[in-house]
Protein backbone atom coordinates (compact mmCIF):
# COMPACT_ATOMS: atom_id res chain seq x y z
CA UNK A 1 0.00 0.00 0.00
CA UNK A 2 1.30 3.43 -0.99
CA UNK A 3 -0.38 6.42 0.67
CA UNK A 4 0.34 9.98 -0.41
CA UNK A 5 -1.15 13.15 1.01
CA UNK A 6 1.06 15.99 -0.12
CA UNK A 7 1.14 19.62 -1.08
CA UNK A 8 4.09 21.12 -2.89
CA UNK A 9 4.33 24.54 -4.51
CA UNK A 10 7.09 25.47 -6.94
CA UNK A 11 6.83 28.85 -8.70
CA UNK A 12 3.73 28.63 -10.91
CA UNK A 13 2.98 24.93 -10.24
CA UNK A 14 1.25 23.35 -7.27
CA UNK A 15 0.89 19.65 -6.50
CA UNK A 16 -2.03 18.84 -4.20
CA UNK A 17 -2.76 15.12 -4.06
CA UNK A 18 -4.37 12.56 -1.81
CA UNK A 19 -4.34 8.96 -2.94
CA UNK A 20 -3.89 5.38 -1.78
CA UNK A 21 -2.46 2.78 -4.17
CA UNK A 22 -3.20 -0.80 -3.18
CA UNK A 23 -2.82 -2.56 -6.53
CA UNK A 24 0.26 -4.50 -7.60
CA UNK A 25 0.74 -2.26 -10.65
CA UNK A 26 -0.61 1.29 -10.95
CA UNK A 27 -0.17 3.69 -13.84
CA UNK A 28 -0.06 7.45 -13.34
CA UNK A 29 -1.42 9.04 -16.51
CA UNK A 30 -1.66 12.66 -17.57
CA UNK A 31 -0.42 15.24 -20.07
CA UNK A 32 3.07 16.70 -19.98
CA UNK A 33 3.44 19.12 -17.09
CA UNK A 34 0.51 17.64 -15.16
CA UNK A 35 2.56 16.65 -12.11
CA UNK A 36 3.32 12.99 -12.79
CA UNK A 37 7.07 13.25 -12.28
CA UNK A 38 6.64 15.64 -9.36
CA UNK A 39 4.46 13.04 -7.65
CA UNK A 40 7.13 10.39 -8.26
CA UNK A 41 9.79 12.70 -6.82
CA UNK A 42 7.71 13.24 -3.69
CA UNK A 43 7.31 9.48 -3.13
CA UNK A 44 11.00 8.80 -3.83
CA UNK A 45 12.28 11.59 -1.60
CA UNK A 46 13.79 13.64 -4.42
CA UNK A 47 11.38 16.51 -3.67
CA UNK A 48 10.21 17.46 -0.19
CA UNK A 49 6.54 18.43 0.14
CA UNK A 50 5.60 21.62 1.95
CA UNK A 51 3.23 19.52 4.04
CA UNK A 52 1.64 16.11 4.12
CA UNK A 53 2.54 12.47 4.62
CA UNK A 54 3.93 9.62 2.51
CA UNK A 55 3.69 5.95 3.54
CA UNK A 56 5.37 3.11 1.61
CA UNK A 57 4.41 -0.47 2.52
CA UNK A 58 3.37 0.54 6.02
CA UNK A 59 6.42 2.70 6.78
CA UNK A 60 6.08 6.45 7.06
CA UNK A 61 8.88 7.91 4.94
CA UNK A 62 7.66 11.51 5.16
CA UNK A 63 5.49 13.31 7.70
CA UNK A 64 5.67 17.08 7.84
CA UNK A 65 4.06 17.39 11.27
CA UNK A 66 6.24 14.70 12.86
CA UNK A 67 9.36 15.96 11.06
CA UNK A 68 10.01 12.62 9.40
CA UNK A 69 11.85 12.73 6.07
CA UNK A 70 13.70 9.52 5.21
CA UNK A 71 16.54 10.09 2.72
CA UNK A 72 16.30 8.51 -0.72
CA UNK A 73 18.56 5.53 -0.01
CA UNK A 74 16.57 4.55 3.10
CA UNK A 75 13.28 4.46 1.21
CA UNK A 76 14.42 1.49 -0.91
CA UNK A 77 12.60 2.66 -4.01
CA UNK A 78 13.87 1.58 -7.41
CA UNK A 79 13.73 4.24 -10.12
CA UNK A 80 13.92 3.91 -13.89
CA UNK A 81 13.93 7.14 -15.91
CA UNK A 82 13.70 8.15 -19.59
CA UNK A 83 17.48 7.95 -19.86
CA UNK A 84 19.05 4.73 -18.66
CA UNK A 85 21.76 6.43 -16.55
CA UNK A 86 24.14 3.50 -16.86
CA UNK A 87 27.76 3.83 -15.79
CA UNK A 88 29.70 4.36 -19.06
CA UNK A 89 32.98 3.04 -17.61
CA UNK A 90 31.41 -0.33 -16.73
CA UNK A 91 30.23 -3.06 -19.06
CA UNK A 92 26.69 -4.43 -18.81
CA UNK A 93 27.49 -7.19 -16.32
CA UNK A 94 29.30 -4.82 -13.98
CA UNK A 95 26.46 -2.31 -14.25
CA UNK A 96 24.08 -5.07 -13.17
CA UNK A 97 26.33 -6.21 -10.32
CA UNK A 98 26.89 -2.70 -8.98
CA UNK A 99 23.94 -2.53 -6.52
CA UNK A 100 24.73 -5.98 -5.14
CA UNK A 101 27.83 -4.55 -3.45
CA UNK A 102 25.63 -2.57 -1.09
CA UNK A 103 23.10 -5.24 -0.14
CA UNK A 104 23.85 -8.12 2.27
CA UNK A 105 23.39 -11.48 0.58
CA UNK A 106 20.47 -12.45 2.82
CA UNK A 107 18.57 -9.29 1.81
CA UNK A 108 18.99 -9.72 -1.94
CA UNK A 109 15.64 -10.48 -3.57
CA UNK A 110 17.04 -11.67 -6.90
CA UNK A 111 20.06 -13.47 -8.25
CA UNK A 112 21.87 -11.94 -11.20
CA UNK A 113 21.09 -15.01 -13.32
CA UNK A 114 17.35 -14.68 -12.65
CA UNK A 115 17.27 -11.09 -13.91
CA UNK A 116 19.50 -11.85 -16.90
CA UNK A 117 17.10 -14.63 -17.92
CA UNK A 118 13.96 -12.58 -17.23
CA UNK A 119 15.09 -9.67 -19.41
CA UNK A 120 16.96 -11.84 -21.94
CA UNK A 121 20.20 -9.87 -21.69
CA UNK A 122 22.72 -12.72 -21.65
CA UNK A 123 24.16 -11.67 -25.07
CA UNK A 124 24.73 -8.14 -23.76
CA UNK A 125 26.73 -8.91 -20.61
CA UNK A 126 30.21 -8.21 -21.99
CA UNK A 127 29.22 -5.21 -24.07
CA UNK A 128 30.02 -1.64 -23.12
CA UNK A 129 27.10 0.75 -22.70
CA UNK A 130 28.12 2.50 -25.93
CA UNK A 131 27.39 -0.70 -27.85
CA UNK A 132 23.75 -0.86 -26.74
CA UNK A 133 20.62 0.38 -28.45
CA UNK A 134 18.21 2.60 -26.53
CA UNK A 135 15.92 -0.34 -25.79
CA UNK A 136 18.81 -2.52 -24.62
CA UNK A 137 19.99 0.25 -22.30
CA UNK A 138 16.54 0.44 -20.72
CA UNK A 139 16.44 -3.32 -20.19
CA UNK A 140 19.81 -3.16 -18.44
CA UNK A 141 18.68 -0.17 -16.36
CA UNK A 142 15.56 -2.07 -15.34
CA UNK A 143 17.62 -5.12 -14.44
CA UNK A 144 20.05 -3.08 -12.35
CA UNK A 145 17.15 -1.47 -10.51
CA UNK A 146 15.57 -4.84 -9.72
CA UNK A 147 18.92 -6.11 -8.40
CA UNK A 148 18.91 -3.24 -5.89
CA UNK A 149 16.09 -5.19 -4.15
CA UNK A 150 13.59 -2.33 -4.00
CA UNK A 151 10.32 -2.59 -2.11
CA UNK A 152 8.68 -0.31 -4.71
CA UNK A 153 9.54 0.06 -8.40
CA UNK A 154 8.76 3.37 -10.12
CA UNK A 155 9.23 3.94 -13.84
CA UNK A 156 9.07 7.53 -15.08
CA UNK A 157 8.32 7.67 -18.83
CA UNK A 158 10.85 4.85 -19.46
CA UNK A 159 10.00 4.65 -23.18
CA UNK A 160 9.67 8.36 -23.94
CA UNK A 161 13.06 8.67 -25.64
CA UNK A 162 12.62 5.55 -27.82
CA UNK A 163 11.18 5.33 -31.32
CA UNK A 164 8.11 3.17 -31.98
CA UNK A 165 10.17 0.18 -33.08
CA UNK A 166 12.23 0.15 -29.87
CA UNK A 167 9.13 0.74 -27.75
CA UNK A 168 7.51 -2.34 -29.22
CA UNK A 169 10.64 -4.34 -28.38
CA UNK A 170 10.82 -3.35 -24.71
CA UNK A 171 7.09 -3.25 -23.82
CA UNK A 172 6.86 -7.07 -23.55
CA UNK A 173 9.68 -7.02 -20.98
CA UNK A 174 7.93 -4.33 -18.93
CA UNK A 175 4.75 -6.41 -19.03
CA UNK A 176 6.76 -9.48 -18.00
CA UNK A 177 8.20 -7.65 -14.99
CA UNK A 178 4.75 -6.38 -14.02
CA UNK A 179 3.32 -9.91 -14.22
CA UNK A 180 6.15 -11.97 -12.73
CA UNK A 181 8.01 -9.83 -10.20
CA UNK A 182 6.46 -9.55 -6.75
CA UNK A 183 7.24 -5.86 -6.24
CA UNK A 184 4.62 -3.07 -6.33
CA UNK A 185 5.08 -0.94 -9.44
CA UNK A 186 4.12 2.62 -10.35
CA UNK A 187 4.33 3.30 -14.08
CA UNK A 188 4.25 6.91 -15.28
CA UNK A 189 3.43 7.85 -18.85
CA UNK A 190 1.48 10.29 -21.01
CA UNK A 191 0.76 7.51 -23.53
CA UNK A 192 -2.58 5.79 -22.96
CA UNK A 193 -1.77 2.99 -25.44
CA UNK A 194 1.47 2.26 -23.61
CA UNK A 195 -0.20 2.21 -20.20
CA UNK A 196 -2.99 -0.13 -21.26
CA UNK A 197 -0.41 -2.76 -22.20
CA UNK A 198 0.96 -2.65 -18.66
CA UNK A 199 -2.10 -2.33 -16.40
CA UNK A 200 -5.79 -1.45 -16.28
CA UNK A 201 -5.37 0.29 -12.93
CA UNK A 202 -4.88 3.95 -13.86
CA UNK A 203 -4.75 7.16 -11.80
CA UNK A 204 -5.32 10.35 -13.79
CA UNK A 205 -3.54 13.56 -12.82
CA UNK A 206 -3.90 17.01 -14.33
CA UNK A 207 -2.67 20.42 -13.16
CA UNK A 208 -1.24 18.86 -10.00
CA UNK A 209 -4.49 17.22 -8.87
CA UNK A 210 -5.94 13.73 -9.08
CA UNK A 211 -8.90 13.60 -11.49
CA UNK A 212 -11.77 11.25 -10.60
Amino acid sequence: MIEVNAKLKRQDFELDVSLALDQHVTAIFGPSGSGKSTLLNVIAGISKPDRGRVVVNGETVFDHEKRINKPIHQRRIGLVFQDARLFPHLNVEHNLRYPLKFIPAHEQQFHLRDIVNLLEIEPLLKRTTHQLSGGEKQRVALGRTLLSSPRLLMLDEPLASLDESLKSQILPFLKKVADEINIPMIYISHSKDEIMQITNNVVYINAGKIVD
